[in-house]
Order: C-alpha cells, then sequence, then structure tokens
C-alpha cells in the first residue's frame, strides 16, 4: 500500500487538467509523472494496449495544440523541444492507464485523478445553476423594469398640444 504523503496534492492534479477539442483532459507526461513511471514508459504500454484507448479515451495533440499548452503552462516547458506531440487523456483514459500499469502507485494515483475530474464536474454544474438562476433573475427583473421604464417614459413624453386656430370662424348662412 502506497502511503497517503506520497500521493500528489489534488490542487496539484487540478491544476494538470486541460480544456482542449472541448473535453476535460491530462498530458502523458502529468499523468506519468503521477503514477511514477517515465512518459516514454507510459506511452509504450500505452501503444501495447492501443485497443484500450478509443479516441473518447485518448487523443494526439495536433503541433499547435502542443505549442499553445506549452506556451501557457510553465510546468511543460521541457516539452518545447521534444519532437514527439503528447496525448491527452480524458477521465476515462486516465483510469485505463492505472489498469494497465497496474502498480500500486498508478492505482492510488488514478484514485485521485478521478477524484480531481469528479470535483471538477461539480464546480462547472454549480457554475451552470448560478448561471441560470442568475438569467432567469435577470428576465424577471427586466419584465418588471420594463414596466417601470415605460412609465416613466410616458411621464417624461410631453402631451400633445392641442392646436387651435388663430383668427375667427364665420359662423356658416342659414338658407
Amino acid at each position: 500500500m502506497v502511503s497517503r504523503e506520497s500521493i500528489v496534492p489534488m490542487e496539484s492534479i487540478e491544476r494538470s487538467i486541460f480544456f482542449i477539442r472541448g473535453q476535460k483532459v491530462m498530458l502523458d507526461a502529468d499523468l506519468a509523472k503521477l503514477y511514477g513511471v517515465p512518459t516514454k514508459v507510459l506511452n509504450q504500454a500505452v501503444k501495447r494496449n492501443i485497443e484500450r484507448f478509443p479516441l473518447d479515451f485518448m487523443f494526439q495533440l495536433t503541433k499547435d495544440e502542443k505549442d499553445e499548452v506549452v506556451t501557457n503552462c510553465d510546468h511543460l516547458k521541457k516539452l518545447k523541444f521534444s519532437p514527439n506531440l503528447p496525448y491527452a487523456f480524458t477521465e476515462h483514459g486516465a483510469i485505463m492507464l492505472a489498469t494497465i500499469l497496474n502498480s500500486p502507485v498508478a492505482v492510488q494515483a488514478s484514485i485521485q485523478v478521478v477524484r480531481a475530474f469528479v470535483r471538477l464536474r461539480q464546480m462547472l454544474a454549480s457554475n451552470a445553476e448560478l448561471a441560470r438562476k442568475l438569467n432567469a433573475l435577470e428576465k424577471k427583473y427586466d419584465a418588471q423594469f420594463k414596466v417601470v421604464f415605460d412609465a416613466i417614459r410616458q411621464l417624461m413624453t410631453p402631451p400633445e398640444p392641442k392646436h387651435s386656430r388663430i383668427g375667427f370662424l364665420q359662423a356658416e348662412k342659414k338658407k
């Protein structure tokens, strides 16, 4: 059994989760470090078990995606000069990695990775709920304020003046 002290803090894992191609993913280098193996060993294990990693579990970054990640993340600077494009693993891919690596460190780390993904999902869900409530309030108050603004506009609009003719009116001649 792995001691609790050797496991990476949850905040560190959460910082390693990126949003790429509309999915929350972790890169092979971060997972390798977390699982206690070299990135090369991790990728070799994936290639030996490629049937376990469909596109919704893992994909390879493009050159532009790699450059953007390296630019935005200080801890990935070493990838800048690597000729290899990194792999990105979704939550399910990260769990599958733990099954093929099958070491005590990988098992414990995968539990933390799952918890980090779940926590991130909960945070996003709570933000979505907050946004939904805010939209409902805006609609509610927009309708209420529309009445107020309409009333104010009515008060601000000067009454239309009654047009009176200047001069005398001639009475019609009776026949």
